[in-house]
C-alpha cells in the first residue's frame, strides 16, 4: 500500500479535517483516504436514488403498457 505525504496544508484546513475526522471515530489519515475514495471511486447508483428523475418522459404514459410491449418486441 501506498503512503502519501501532504505539505503545506492550511492549519485551518487542517484542523477542520481533524474534527471531522474525530467525528466519524477515525484517525486523520483514515479521513482522508475516505475523502479520496469518496470523491475518485466512481459510485454506483441504486434504483432507490433514481425516484422522480425522467417523471416529465413518462407523462401519459402507461408504464406496465410500455414494459409489456417492450417484453413482446
Amino acid at each position: 500500500m501506498a503512503t502519501l505525504n501532504v505539505k503545506n496544508v492550511p492549519d485551518a484546513l487542517y484542523e477542520a479535517l481533524k474534527s471531522r475526522a474525530a467525528s466519524r471515530h477515525r484517525s486523520v489519515a483514515q479521513e482522508v483516504t475516505h475523502i479520496l475514495s469518496e470523491v475518485l471511486t466512481p459510485q454506483r447508483l441504486s434504483i432507490l436514488e433514481l425516484e422522480g428523475l425522467g417523471k416529465e418522459l413518462w407523462s401519459g404514459v402507461d408504464a406496465g403498457r410500455h414494459v409489456e410491449e417492450e417484453r413482446a418486441s
